[in-house]
């Protein structure tokens, strides 16, 4: 039997994405809710509630971003320039972010100031990061097998609702990462942020989720036509559950099932972003197998992922292993 490498690649590029999203999307949640509070210590344990991951966090991004490149040339050669503006604000504002971790514990007046640059970081982020996923979805315009659209084809009113979807989502993670890793007067505020935010997101996923096969035909074949919705329909019911359990959790006290939830509910909206398009990686224009890099170049670089990946994974259990924990007022990572 032979070996089908254009899916074992798609596989590791969405497990980086996925990895990404989970890890990097809680800590650029709590970037964003740094701005709910103006008390400098409370800012100080709210980082401190981040600083152990969020360089790690990103390691995801650089692993998915370089598996396409590597695995789907003609894919990256029509998503980049497609997304361009996006891409690069994203990739400023992350690295302004980083910048902002460092700086503000070495400022002294101007610590403000670097706490306004690591809100301002993570929101930019997030919104692009959205942005581009509703690009993705509603499709990119191809002619010769190379992208023919304008610098700004992306921005439409359903990559906008998209960004503000995802960054609602991020703030949701966020705050669950506050519930399970803060106490007293940060993780109540948390837990309320979180319960408001799990509304806000439920919305925005039944937007997306009615927006989608009404405005994309492509969309609403794949998931109401026959026999598809037989098999399909546990996704929107599991989507439902999840919520349910995350807002029980959140008013029975319990600290890390919220954020168990919160995952959850990104990884169903994920799965069926993935029912949606797949096999496609520009929707209705390049499949994973008219995208793949040549198989001599695919099996070289799947030797040396597949070598990597055990020892990412490993970094990433034992750095979160480490830092279990509340995270107190008087603790520094520093």
């Amino acid at each position: 039997m032979a070996i089908d490498l254009p899916l074992i690649w798609a596989a590791i590029v969405g497990l980086a994405v996925a990895m990404y999203v989970i890890l990097d999307g809680f800590d650029l949640g709590i970037g964003l809710l740094l701005g709910f509070t103006d008390q400098a210590a409370e800012r100080d344990q709210m980082v401190n509630a981040i600083v152990p991951f969020w360089d790690g966090n990103e390691t995801w991004l650089v692993l998915g971003g370089g598996a396409l490149w590597v695995a789907f040339p003609r894919a990256y050669a029509v998503i980049m320039p497609a997304f361009y503006v996006p891409v690069i604000a994203m990739l400023l504002a992350l690295v302004f972010r980083g910048v902002a971790f460092e700086f503000r514990n070495l400022a002294g007046a101007s610590k403000s100031f670097w706490d306004y640059a690591l809100i301002g970081g993570s929101v930019v982020a997030a919104l692009c990061q959205g942005a581009i996923l509703g690009g993705l979805i509603q499709g990119v315009k191809m002619a010769d097998g190379v992208y023919a659209g304008g610098a700004f084809d992306w921005a439409t009113p359903f990559t906008a609702l998209c960004a503000f979807g995802v960054l609602s989502g991020y703030a949701l993670l966020g705050a669950a990462w506050l519930v399970l890793k803060t106490e007293g007067a940060i993780a109540a505020r948390a837990r309320r942020q979180a319960k408001n935010l799990l509304l806000i997101v439920l919305a925005f996923m039944a937007i997306v989720s009615l927006w989608t096969p009404l405005a994309f035909e492509r969309i609403a074949e794949r998931w109401f036509a026959m026999p598809n919705i037989l098999f399909l329909w546990p996704v929107p019911f599991a989507t439902a559950l999840a919520a349910f359990i995350g807002w029980r959790a959140l008013d029975r006290g319990s600290e890390l099932t919220p954020f168990l939830a919160a995952i959850a509910l990104f990884l169903l909206g994920y799965l069926g972003l993935v029912i949606s398009v797949f096999p496609y990686l520009v929707p209705r224009e390049l499949t994973i197998w008219q995208a793949a890099s040549p198989p001599a170049t695919q099996v070289f670089m799947l030797v040396g992922t597949l070598a990597l990946l055990p020892i990412i994974l490993g970094y990433v259990v034992f750095v979160y292993w480490i830092f279990r924990g509340k995270v107190r007022a008087d603790d520094s990572y520093h």
